[in-house]
């Protein structure tokens, strides 16, 4: 039996077959862990962080999905900053629901383009 980790690495394994990373549109991965997010733009032809951004940043408490979105914004406006307007969105093998659809959300209100 597979435990929790092994099952997203499974599925982290086939999304990541799928999405690649360009320079014209870079991949945008996202990290939870049980207290945090973490949202990157990645272009995988030169393996370089274009923009990333955490809820580490953010000082004030609120819900993880609050502090998701604001993660969202950042990302957003991070990317926009770095010359960004579309990215292909590599979920990690979460399921796309709760704090990273929230994250998603706020990163398209933010302007970027899935």
């Amino acid at each position: 039996m597979l435990t929790k980790n092994e099952r997203r690495q499974k599925i982290k394994t086939r999304v990541r077959g799928k999405v690649f990373g360009t320079k014209e549109c870079p991949r945008l991965s996202v990290f939870r862990s049980n207290k945090q997010i973490y949202a990157q733009v990645i272009d995988d032809t030169t393996g370089t962080t274009v923009a990333s951004a955490s809820s580490l940043k953010i000082e004030d408490k609120f819900p993880k999905k609050e502090i998701a979105a604001k993660v969202g914004d950042l990302i957003a406006q991070y990317a926009k900053e770095a010359g960004v307007e579309k990215v292909a969105f590599d979920r990690n093998g979460y399921l796309y629901h709760g704090r990273i659809k929230e994250l998603a959300d706020a990163a398209r209100k933010g302007g970027l383009k899935f």
